[in-house]
């Protein structure tokens, strides 16, 4: 059973390192041929973890609809743990706390995930 939860674990550590490894060429601006040569890596590997990252986070995907509360939520002091984390294309998120403004959030959400 320990050799299952190695491979898991390798598994896990393989999928962090090329998640890190693509927002790093993304946020780098350098070409993928000069990145991955920096990286001594293949662009055919960056380019097929890239689509394997992308159809994960198509699949994982839920659309939320934020309806306006009727009443504003009070943020008490020390209230955290309550936080919502919303994953966008390019590997990014936004961490949404409770308390939060929908309409603001939505015009966030509007310049950072712009409709096609």
């Amino acid at each position: 059973m320990s050799h299952l939860v190695d491979m898991r674990e390798r598994g896990t550590e393989l999928w962090e390192k090329w998640r890190e490894l693509v927002s790093e060429q993304i946020a780098s601006g350098q070409s993928v041929a000069a990145f991955c040569r920096e990286r001594e890596v293949t662009s055919s590997q960056l380019f097929a973890w890239k689509k394997k990252l992308r159809e994960v986070e198509a699949a994982q995907f839920v659309e939320v609809q934020v309806q306006p509360s009727e009443r504003p939520v009070e943020l008490k002091i020390g209230q955290r743990g309550k936080a919502i984390e919303v994953r966008l294309a390019r590997c990014r998120s936004v961490v949404v706390e409770p308390g939060f403004d929908a309409d603001h959030l939505r015009l966030l959400l509007a310049v950072l995930e712009p409709e096609p």
